[in-house]
C-alpha cells in the first residue's frame, strides 16, 4: 500500500463523516471516462476517482489533526458560480436519499450544494422517492418528513421550486392536497412507461405541474456500491463501516442558451456507530 493509501486509510479509520464532492465534471479532463454507459456507472467512476485524487493530495497536517469530518474533493474541478452571472444561470438539483432514517439529510444536502456552488439558493430541487422496504408501496407517510424539510427550505428562501419523481396520479394527488408548498414538477421514468399515463397527464395539467422525464435507475447509489468504490480506491480499508446517507446531483444551465455550464455530485456518508 502506498503512502497516499495509508494516510487515507488512517483518516477514514478515525473520521465519523465523509463529504465527497466531484466538483464540475466538465473540468475533469483526463479523469473523465470517455462515455459511461449508465448513470450508475458514471457515479461509481466519479466516487472512485474523487477518492483517488483526494488521497493523492492529503496534507500531512490533516493526518496529524484527524478531523471528525473529511472533505474529499477534486480540488482543481471545484467551480463556484460568479455572483455577477448568477441571474443568467438556472441551478437545479436532484436529491437521492440512501439512508431512510435521516429526513434532516434534505437540509444538509441543500446547504452543502449552496456552499459548493457559492449561491444563496437553488432554483429547483427534485426529490427521488425515498427508500422503502421491498414489497411496500410508497405512501404519503414515507414522503412527508422529507417534503416538510423541503417546504421549510422554500420558506427560508434556500430553494425556489420543489418537485417529485416517479409518483403516480394517486400519490401525486395525495401529496398535492396535503402539502403547503405544492410540487411544481414530477419526473416520470420512461423506461417503466413509454407513454405518460393519461390520468397523471390530466391531473398535472389541471394543477399546473410540469411532467418531466428521466432515466435514473430505481437505486442510483446503494450501500454496497458505495462500499465497493471505497474499497477499490483505498485498499484494506474497513469499507463495510461506511454508509452513504444521501447523494445530490446538480447542474448549472445558462438560461439563454440552454447549455450545461457545470454538473457534479455531492454525497455524505457516515461511519456506523458514530
Amino acid at each position: 500500500m502506498g503512502t497516499d493509501s495509508r494516510a487515507a486509510k488512517a483518516l477514514l479509520a478515525r473520521a465519523r463523516t465523509l463529504h465527497l464532492q466531484t466538483g464540475n465534471l466538465l473540468n475533469w479532463g483526463r479523469l473523465r471516462k470517455k462515455c459511461p454507459s449508465t448513470h450508475s456507472e458514471e457515479l461509481h467512476d466519479c466516487i472512485q476517482k474523487t477518492l483517488n485524487e483526494w488521497s493523492s493530495q492529503i496534507n500531512q497536517d490533516l493526518v496529524r489533526e484527524f478531523p471528525d469530518v473529511l472533505e474529499c474533493t477534486v480540488s482543481h474541478a471545484v467551480e463556484k458560480i460568479n455572483p455577477d452571472e448568477r441571474e443568467e444561470m438556472k441551478v437545479s438539483a436532484k436529491l437521492f436519499i440512501v439512508e431512510s432514517n435521516s429526513s434532516s439529510s434534505t437540509r444538509s444536502a441543500v446547504d452543502m450544494a449552496c456552499s459548493v456552488l457559492g449561491v444563496a439558493q437553488l432554483d429547483s430541487v427534485i426529490i427521488a422517492s425515498p427508500p422503502i422496504e421491498d414489497g411496500v408501496n410508497l405512501s404519503l407517510e414515507h414522503l412527508q418528513p422529507y417534503w416538510e424539510e423541503l417546504e421549510n427550505l422554500v420558506q427560508s428562501k434556500k430553494i425556489v421550486a420543489i418537485g417529485t419523481s416517479d409518483l403516480d396520479k394517486t400519490q401525486l394527488e395525495q401529496l398535492y392536497q396535503w402539502a403547503q408548498v405544492k410540487p411544481n414538477s414530477n419526473q416520470v421514468n420512461l423506461a417503466s412507461c413509454c407513454v405518460m399515463p393519461p390520468d397523471l397527464t390530466a391531473f398535472a395539467k389541471q394543477f399546473d405541474i410540469q411532467l418531466l422525464t428521466h432515466n435514473d435507475p430505481k437505486e442510483l447509489l446503494s450501500e454496497a456500491s458505495f462500499q465497493e468504490a471505497l474499497q477499490e480506491s483505498i485498499p484494506d480499508i474497513q469499507a463495510h463501516e461506511w454508509v452513504p446517507l444521501w447523494l445530490l446531483r446538480y447542474s448549472v444551465i445558462v438560461k439563454s442558451r440552454g447549455i450545461i455550464k457545470s454538473k457534479g455530485y455531492i454525497l455524505q456518508a457516515k461511519r456506523r456507530g458514530s
